[in-house]
């Protein structure tokens, strides 16, 4: 046993050093490439098996928003609105966007749909995807998760799938922790900001999340910590997102989508 776990133990020392956005240290075993193909395989599977939003009103509304947020991080990212009524929305590793219809009768305005999409492009640029799949490739010396989601059915493909963030489309609940759910947060505030959004809405969507409970609370924060908490944690940031807005709306940063 041990002799099989010295290659992991010298492979996790030399790849697996790494810091999270708020100094956090991860275990990152995985590159960005084998990342990347994981989400563009995932991202590919979930246009095969969910309907896809016809309406250019829709899709115009959204990729606005989204495109907002990721002219802050740089690059080209697919964005593919899904006809789903659940309240949910997702980022992948490849720069992949999802987003539900359903999450649109909650995040009521572009503001509050910018820090969704922001929060969950956060947990991509965290590299939090990478942190779990290299948890879980470490704990299974050496499982290949690249190769467990090119069969997204079988009882593996749907871990890897789950450990992308992508639990409620395959079956299987993987939530992120709360360390990842706080720092997501804290960093999609601040892209929120940089954006010209107003990141006081954060703080409406979730009183809005809230008042969608019940058996009908959205799936989008059913694994995600209490609204209280949540919500305090991002009053506590406030201060530094609005001078992140001020500063974005001085540089003509304006978001007008409709």
């Amino acid at each position: 046993m041990l002799k099989n776990l010295l290659p992991l133990l010298i492979a996790t020392s030399l790849l697996g050093c790494a810091t999270s956005p708020t100094g956090r240290s991860q275990l990152l075993i995985m590159s960005d490439n084998e990342m990347n193909q994981m989400g563009a395989q995932s991202f590919a599977d979930l246009k095969k098996k969910l309907p896809i939003e016809k309406s250019r009103a829709i899709n115009s509304y959204v990729r606005c928003v989204s495109t907002s947020i990721t002219n802050e991080v740089g690059g080209h990212w697919e964005v593919v609105v899904f006809k789903e009524s659940s309240a949910n929305a997702f980022a992948l590793p490849g720069r992949k966007i999802g987003v539900h219809t359903g999450l649109l009768a909650v995040a009521s305005n572009q503001h509050q749909l910018a820090a969704v999409l922001g929060h969950e492009v956060a947990h991509v640029l965290a590299n939090h995807s990478n942190e779990r799949v290299s948890q879980q490739t470490a704990v299974n010396q050496g499982l290949s998760m690249t190769q467990a989601v090119l069969n997204p059915q079988s009882e593996m493909g749907r871990t890897g799938m789950g450990l992308l963030g992508l639990g409620t489309q395959y079956g299987i609940i993987m939530p992120f922790s709360r360390a990842h759910e706080s720092e997501a947060d804290i960093y999609g505030l601040d892209l929120m900001a940089k954006a010209g959004f107003d990141p006081r809405e954060s703080v409406a969507l979730w009183v809005n999340m809230s008042k969608a409970g019940g058996q009908t609370s959205p799936e989008f924060m059913s694994t995600h910590p209490a609204h209280d908490t949540r919500i305090g944690d991002l009053q506590k940031q406030m201060p530094k997102a609005l001078k992140l807005q001020a500063s974005a709306l001085a540089k003509g940063k304006k978001p007008q989508c409709q």
